[in-house]
């Protein structure tokens, strides 16, 4: 049977579809990440308990519900999010999303790339000198999951989730032993403050970029149905959990970092195990995605070869101190990132009445000038925005693009008449 990576310029065939287990298990291996438990960790010094899961819960039910919604694009269509840029941007004005997306993701290879091996010579004891030769090996280590595929996706995390389910679980429950209870959990003070907007922007900015490009396995799913569901449950559960275990421990042990909160509880050899399987089922997906979104750049099939390139890219990143600019990087993609999926979904529904047609036959404008100033206006706002960035960015770039295909639809009638008469 063929392999998605033989797909990157084409809808995803019927052959290669895949029902709900694969597809929510790969998403749950995606959504199972330690970066989210860092943002976790901040809410859990900055809110009390009640207040800490009513974040959780706005927040990635937002988030769930953008990733579902794009899902159902893309299985409908079995078009990726950089593929289904070419209709909202245009053929050359879709390296826009290209662009967007394979810098996001390669980002946070690169940040996770830097932070296992940053902590593995932290947790060993290690010589400082380590680290570098560290990043270049799981640098190209977490890139062999990526080059076989879906398949290898799928069996790594099969592996992984649980395990890592079950050590959040068992984490939590040290967590709420050593502190003395539920009870005595909810009368925490928090120490930090944060506003509930900021709080919710940072749940959901943590993942927008992973949202977006979700695509890249929903499009292989058999139906709509298969494709939201299983976005539902991963972004709301998984990622959900990740949030809630991340501040949970956060606030009994004043510590944002989930690995320094592992130590402190007696689980180091755990935090090991835990950190190099969960870094290991993100940056394969992650990888894949900057392998996706670098073959729709360069319009080329080779995928295996574009990972590799990729993988080096985020080496020299990681190499370069990307460890320590992570929140700078989440509020950058809090705001330029979810309004491409704002111009997607409008395109989709508004223009083409939720049917792309083929994409090998239609001829596509160089540049859609709509999409891409839509986009625009959307970034801007949303960057600038004290609200939900990531929801005006979403719906600003909607609105605006459906308002410029207004006009441009009634300036065509209106030269149509001046030209009868």
């Amino acid at each position: 049977m063929s392999s998605p990576s033989e797909f990157p310029l084409c809808e995803a065939p019927q052959h290669a579809r895949k029902g709900l287990l694969p597809i929510a298990m790969v998403l749950f291996s995606f959504t199972f990440f330690t970066g989210t438990m860092f943002a976790g960790g901040k809410l859990g010094m900055a809110f009390g308990f009640v207040d800490m899961l009513w974040v959780a819960v706005i927040g990635n039910s937002l988030l769930a519900l953008y990733a579902a919604a794009l899902a159902f694009i893309a299985s409908r269509s079995g078009l990726n999010t950089v593929l289904m840029g070419r209709f909202c941007f245009g053929e050359a004005g879709s390296r826009l999303s290209d662009f967007l997306l394979g810098f996001a993701e390669l980002g946070w290879y690169a940040w996770g790339t830097a932070t296992v091996a940053i902590v593995l010579v932290k947790l060993l004891g290690l010589a400082p000198g380590f680290t570098v030769p560290l990043m270049v090996l799981f640098g190209l280590g977490f890139s062999i999951t990526a080059i076989v595929g879906f398949k290898g996706l799928d069996l790594l995390s099969r592996v992984s989730v649980p395990l890592m389910f079950a050590l959040l679980v068992i984490s939590m429950v040290i967590a709420t032993r050593d502190v003395g209870g539920l009870h005595q959990l909810a009368a925490l003070v928090p120490h930090e403050t944060l506003t509930f907007s900021a709080a919710v922007t940072m749940v959901f900015g943590t993942f927008a970029s992973g949202a977006t490009q979700a695509t890249n396995w929903t499009r292989l799913s058999r139906s709509g149905r298969v494709a939201v569901t299983a976005s539902i449950v991963a972004f709301l559960l998984g990622n959900g959990l990740m949030v809630v275990a991340g501040a949970w421990c956060a606030m009994v042990y004043q510590q944002a970092d989930i690995v320094e909160v592992m130590m402190l509880q007696g689980l180091s050899f755990a935090a090991v195990v835990m950190l190099c399987l969960n870094l290991w089922t993100i940056q394969g997906p992650t990888i894949y995605n900057v392998s996706a979104a670098a073959c729709h750049l360069l319009r080329s099939e080779r995928r295996r070869s574009m990972t590799l390139a990729a993988a080096g890219v985020g080496i020299l990143l990681a190499i370069g101190g990307m460890y320590e600019m992570l929140i700078p990087f989440l509020v950058l993609l809090g705001s330029i990132i979810p309004p491409v999926g704002g111009v997607i979904m409008a395109d989709f529904w508004y223009r083409h009445r939720g049917k792309y047609p083929a994409l090998a036959s239609v001829s596509l404008p160089r540049y859609n000038v709509a999409g891409l100033f839509a986009y625009a206006v959307g970034a801007v706002l949303a960057y600038a925005s004290p609200w939900v960035a990531p929801l005006v960015g979403i719906s600003a770039s909607a609105l605006c693009y459906i308002l410029l295909l207004e006009l441009r639809g009634r300036r065509q009638v209106l030269g149509q008449a001046e030209a009868e008469q």
